[in-house]
């Protein structure tokens, strides 16, 4: 003789919906596939600092940056200042981001601050 009961109440699994996605969800997935792209990204301020102060970065140079930021990752840095030849780069490594670009002018007196790395190029 078998029992049966009916079943009151059923919750839902909790998904998320596409709406309640947070930003940082969205950042962390954006820099998950951008490390796993192995790219460099640069952000709008680089963009604009690499514009303004005439620095132009050819494929040679993106490797040379994209391998540096590899090395910072490798050894767990989150901030680095990348120094390459006249040029200095602030790249958030973790992000693979570059933040901004100083040249050769704008270095000289320069304290860098908030960075807990530096990779010489």
């Amino acid at each position: 003789m078998s029992e049966v009961r009916q079943i009151t109440s059923v919750s839902a699994p909790a998904v998320a919906t596409p709406a309640q996605r947070t930003a940082q969800d969205d950042e962390t997935f954006r820099a998950a596939l951008q490390q796993a792209q192995g790219g460099v990204r640069f952000s709008a301020h680089a963009q604009a600092r690499l514009q303004s102060r005439h620095i132009e970065l050819d494929a040679e140079a993106l490797r040379r940056v994209e391998n540096a930021v590899d090395k910072a990752a490798q050894k767990g840095s989150r901030e680095s200042l990348l120094l390459m030849d006249d040029i200095a780069l602030i790249v958030s490594v973790r992000n693979r981001t570059v933040i901004t670009a100083i040249d050769k002018e704008n270095l000289k007196e320069n304290v860098f601050t908030n960075i807990d790395s530096a990779v010489v190029l």
